[in-house]
Order: structure tokens, then sequence, then C-alpha cells
């Protein structure tokens, strides 16, 4: 996992457990939605680290 990934982890889930505390209701909250972001661009920075490799072997 890249850095970039990890932080973007990281910060998805802090802002999930803040709205967790924030609120129980079911209501959308600035965390939440920050929450799913967050999760997106991780996932987007998950997907561009599996495409992009550098191979140090050059043959």
């Amino acid at each position: 996992m890249s850095k970039s990934a990890a932080s973007f982890f990281i910060l998805a889930l802090l802002s999930g457990i803040f709205h967790l505390a924030l609120t129980q209701d079911m209501v959308v909250t600035l965390p939440l939605i920050a929450c799913g972001v967050f999760t997106a661009l991780f996932v987007l920075a998950l997907i561009a680290g599996r495409k992009i490799k550098f191979d140090p072997v050059l043959r």
C-alpha cells in the first residue's frame, strides 16, 4: 500500500469514527461525506498503485 493510500485510509477511518461519535442517527453530516470522499480516493490510490509498477531489473 502506498503512502497516499494509507493516509486516505486513515482519514476515512477518522472521519467515520468522528461521524459515529457526533451523532447516533442516520443523518448525513459533513464527516460522513468526507468519509465517502476519502474512501473513494483510497480506492483510486490502490488502483493507481497496482497499475504503475517499477521494475528495477532491466533485461
